[in-house]
């Protein structure tokens, strides 16, 4: 493979995508409540009583069989069933053109956030019988998808999404050590750089903890805003500060996730086996929602 296919991904590289992507699905929902809250009434319409909903104005329209709530309807299951295109983009080999890994993972994400809003208004706020089955079985996997995209995240790729190897992490770990070196850094600020590094990773000679995989990043972030004040103080010029201290973050991040690789990607197995399966089963349950509507006559404005 050639090199420049393994090229590493940057680091922020996946927190700027997925910032990106809750901005966009932030304002669809946005989008979605004010037009469906105010403009079509819809605020009055759901805190309204169920036993007196049906004589409100806005019920014809934003009911689950109304006009637009059949169309919310519609249009939240149809996300959800788009956002399995992701599983099929890393399983077929001839869908390559179409996209890196990451990107598409971004579309999975905002059709798991965008879907459960259009479905909840659907709803109208009712939940009984085979809909509360799929509509918390719904929520469910949107829940364990997020833990997912945060154990994803922690296993470093290449720029195209694909897995680098354990050997391919530490070389860029030693690319990294070396920058650092070439920053002519004072040799006092030199040694805080050290004892930092081994002061976020786990012992010398110990396993490391399955706590540490899951809220070791946030103690990381405390002790690498510690160690910048600390070198701030050292009197380096801003330009030399600016260019170490985003190499040391840098570093840092992979050097923690070189260390927790093993269980990490243990832990995004067993997150695999939970997610999937849960992931059908609500698509079955809403297959079988819908089967029942049409079966039954709904149609827009029935």
């Amino acid at each position: 493979m050639e090199r420049s296919a393994r090229k590493p991904e940057r680091r922020g590289l996946a927190a700027r995508s997925l910032r990106n992507v809750l901005v966009l699905a932030a304002i669809a929902i946005v989008a979605v409540c004010a037009t469906l809250l105010f403009a079509l009434g819809g605020l009055k319409y759901y805190t309204t009583s169920l036993s007196v909903r049906g004589y409100a104005p806005a019920h014809r329209l934003l009911r689950p069989s109304g006009t637009v709530g059949l169309a919310l309807g519609i249009g939240g299951s149809a996300l959800m069933i788009l956002m399995h295109s992701y599983s099929l983009r890393k399983r077929a080999r001839r869908l390559n053109r179409l996209g890196s890994l990451p990107r598409w993972l971004d579309f999975h994400i905002f059709c798991g956030i965008l879907g459960p809003v259009l479905i909840t208004f659907h709803t109208s706020f009712k939940f009984n019988g085979v809909v509360s089955v799929a509509y918390w079985s719904m929520l469910l996997v949107v829940a364990s998808g997020f833990a997912g995209r945060y154990l994803f995240v922690r296993i470093p790729k290449s720029i195209r999404g694909q897995e680098l190897t354990y050997a391919e992490v530490e070389e860029q770990v030693k690319e990294l050590r070396a920058k650092l070196l070439a920053t002519r850094l004072p040799l006092p600020v030199l040694k805080l750089i050290e004892a930092f590094e081994a002061d976020v990773l786990p012992p010398p000679g110990t396993e490391p903890r399955w706590r540490g995989i899951l809220f070791g990043e946030l103690r990381l972030r405390q002790r690498l805003s510690a160690l910048k004040r600390r070198i701030r103080g050292a009197g380096i010029d801003h330009r030399l500060l600016h260019d170490a201290l985003k190499l040391i973050a840098e570093r840092s991040v992979l050097l923690r996730r070189l260390a927790y690789l093993k269980k990490t990607k243990k832990l995004f197995e067993l997150w695999h086996v939970f997610h999937m399966p849960l992931a059908f089963v609500m698509l079955l349950i809403v297959t079988l929602h819908v089967a029942t509507a049409v079966y039954f006559g709904y149609a827009f404005g029935r």
